[in-house]
């Protein structure tokens, strides 16, 4: 095996047959590649995949079991597999079964693992509830510190297997690989809007009336329609935009205005097809509160929104509409301040451009990844600025924050007593991750985490 890129550290799972490496191999790289067997040396060859861990990245290889036998034999080819394996990884995951607790293999392989060079992260499977107890505690005269109380089975302890492996996975400012393989394809678009809000005209002046309407395709069921065409932007460039709509199958090319009869449901069955979803308002009516829900829905979907105000040369009072439409959002959305606010003409097709370009750009920050470095760097900043509350003289403490996904962006915050972290708190964070960070307005979600103790 070569040596692993700077890009994607390689973790190498050993232990005795039976202690559920398949199990963990499975759960990290999420698909079931492993076949799980209660019979020892089930699997024969070392299998290797790409891991993901609460947003670490890293290849991970399921070393075949590992006996002491004569190098002849299978058991003995496999054991000289394990050894190539570990050899080459940046870090040892050895996994012992709690609940058999330590075995004269066990010795033997920590044995051959201490003379090694490779770091070594014990971890003690099978150790949720009573049963695996005695064996965890066993585990510690292994001399690898402390084990790692974990379930492969049911997932318990990946937060402290994270904390475990992070020092030797990460490498600061490496900017991990885009998980997306969607990156530079169409821009899904979704166009939401109460009735007359002027849908059907905005569409039809986006696509130009003789636009073939591509029917509905796998994945996009039959009362939506997917309607595929390329943006001439201003810059010269052609951007493919894929429009999701709603209105069922239409017979003729010009969109008819049975649009305008979409339901609420309607619209949000458009919305889970779509990356970026814009809420069309009828400025000579101003926001209403059926809006203000749509948007909400529209944000918990995880979606990036823009709001429209369309008859923008028909409005009356301009400036005074626009910011009483710009104060209203804001409040009624507290949870995203600053939503991309534009005004557009479908009748005439003024401000069309502009907010496809904020479409392409809004998906942008959907999309963006941070690195852990950079993300910590600020993190650091925000807490001395002003530092998490002390409820009942206890203070909370914060330890690192870490970007688990986007599409849409979401954060995990690892500390103590974190349950006890006032919404406002979390809010102050989130605010701070969009501003400093180039989230812009797109929903950022934030899960605080405590490391767990088994035996509590």
């Amino acid at each position: 095996m070569s040596h692993p890129s700077s890009r994607h550290r390689t973790v190498a799972i050993v232990g005795r047959p039976n202690v559920g490496k398949s199990t963990l191999f499975n759960r990290l790289v999420g698909k079931r590649l492993a076949l799980v067997d209660d019979r020892p040396g089930v699997t024969r060859d070392r299998r290797e995949g790409d891991a993901q861990l609460l947003g670490l990245d890293f290849r991970i290889v399921d070393t075949a079991g590992f006996e002491d036998e004569d190098p002849d034999t299978l058991p003995g080819r496999m054991r000289q597999q394990t050894q190539a394996a570990v050899s080459t990884a940046d870090v040892a995951l050895f996994m012992i079964d709690a609940r058999a607790g330590i075995l004269p293999l066990d010795e033997e392989i920590a044995r051959w693992l201490r003379d090694g060079e490779t770091p070594v992260v014990l971890l003690a499977n099978k150790a949720e509830g009573k049963a695996g107890e005695g064996g965890v505690l066993e585990a510690f005269g292994l001399g690898f510190g402390d084990p790692v109380p974990f379930s492969a089975e049911h997932g318990e302890g990946l937060v402290d297997l994270f904390e475990s492996l992070r020092p030797f996975i990460e490498h600061d400012d490496a900017e991990p690989a885009e998980e997306e393989p969607e990156e530079g394809g169409p821009l899904k678009l979704a166009i939401v809007g109460r009735p007359n809000a002027g849908k059907s005209t905005l569409v039809n002046r986006i696509l130009g009336e003789e636009r073939m309407i591509t029917g509905p395709e796998a994945g996009i069921t039959r009362d939506s329609i997917a309607i595929d065409w390329d943006w001439h932007a201003p810059d010269g460039e052609i951007r493919p935009v894929r429009l999701i709509d709603t209105a069922g199958l239409r017979k003729k090319a010009k969109v008819q205005d049975k649009l305008e009869k979409l339901s609420v449901a309607d619209a949000l069955h458009a919305v889970d097809f779509a990356e970026v979803v814009v809420l069309l308002l009828d400025a000579t009516l101003g926001l209403e509160a059926q809006d203000l829900r749509i948007a909400d829905k529209v944000l918990q979907e995880g979606r990036a929104l823009l709001i429209a105000l369309n008859k923008w040369d028909v409005a009356e009072h301009p400036p005074s509409l626009f910011q009483g439409v710009r104060a209203a959002l804001d409040e009624g959305l507290a949870q995203v301040k600053g939503l991309p606010l534009l005004t557009v003409s479908a009748a005439t097709g003024r401000g069309v451009d502009q907010l496809l370009a904020a479409a392409f750009e809004t998906r942008d920050a959907w999309s963006k990844r941070v690195s852990t470095g950079q993300l910590n760097r600020w993190f650091e900043k925000a807490i001395e600025a002003n530092p998490p509350p002390a409820p009942g003289g206890k203070r909370i403490k914060l330890r690192y924050l870490t970007q688990a996904k986007t599409r849409p962006p979401g954060f995990i915050l690892f500390g103590t007593r974190v349950d006890q972290l006032p919404e406002s708190y979390r809010r102050y964070l989130v605010n701070g991750i969009r501003r400093d960070l180039g989230f812009g307005a797109v929903p950022v979600r934030l899960t605080l985490r405590a490391p767990k103790n088994p035996f509590d």
